[in-house]
């Protein structure tokens, strides 16, 4: 009885966060389209020209500044859920280009989630509780396995919002090695993903944008599936100490 138990305990929480997961992404694709919507709009995106060309001189007067004034602000979007520099995207990707900034974004992540990390791991379960995704952190912090492989780490980036597995991951005092790598296998992609799609945004490419935001959407959900698939025989959460 008592396993039975646990087994429909996971199987609503499991369903509750599956749901969770598929709403994100729904939302992420319907802010896409009314981002392509209002592109269309000659007055709107005559505006989103003028203001790129506007930021061009506060930009040029501080040529180390700004890069790093993005990096930081990179990094603070990979370790805060309402903080996103996918704004500053397009400002960056006019003025800098793509390569550079996607090697800027990529490096703000991977700083962003190393502090995060670190928060984590002296912080421990009283930082987690912090987060604005505390209920989705601690869904995952109680049924993860004690020593993180690999593939389940890699898993756990691709699944989650980019602000949470680095918390989870200092917590569970995963090798900030193993978590490292994780983090900028993942993060790459994602910041190529980015840029693009910030230049996608200048050049009024509507279904190129809508094309990545569907492709990103595709990967989290299917890692979301996989994940849920290995912990699927993880039915009792275990009790861990704060760390």
């Amino acid at each position: 009885m008592a396993r039975a138990s646990m087994k429909a305990l996971w199987a609503r929480a499991r369903g509750a966060y599956l749901l969770h997961h598929w709403r994100r992404a729904l939302g992420a694709l319907l802010l896409c389209t009314l981002a392509v919507l209002l592109l269309s709009i000659d007055e709107l995106f005559a505006l989103l020209q003028q203001l790129l060309v506007a930021a061009e001189p506060q930009i040029a007067a501080h040529p180390v500044g700004g890069p790093l004034l993005f990096v930081a602000l990179s990094a603070l979007s990979a370790m805060l859920a309402f903080f996103s520099s996918a704004l500053l995207v397009p400002v960056a990707v006019y003025h800098w280009g793509r390569l550079a900034t996607m090697l800027m974004l990529w490096l703000g992540w991977m700083l962003g989630g190393a502090c995060a990390y670190a928060l984590g791991r002296f912080l421990g379960r009283p930082m987690v509780r912090g987060l604005s995704s505390a209920r989705i952190a601690d869904f995952y912090l109680r049924r993860l396995p004690a020593q993180i492989d690999f593939p389940v780490a890699l898993l756990v980036q691709l699944a989650m919002p980019s602000e949470l597995p680095g918390y989870l991951f200092g917590t569970l005092r995963v090798s900030f090695r193993r978590y490292l790598l994780v983090l900028a296998l993942v993060e790459a992609p994602f910041a190529a993903g980015t840029v693009l799609l910030g230049d996608s945004l200048i050049q009024r490419e509507g279904g190129a944008m809508l094309v990545l935001v569907v492709i990103g959407a595709c990967i989290s959900l299917l890692a979301v599936y996989r994940l849920h698939r290995k912990l699927r025989g993880r039915n009792a959460p275990r009790a861990r100490g704060d760390a």
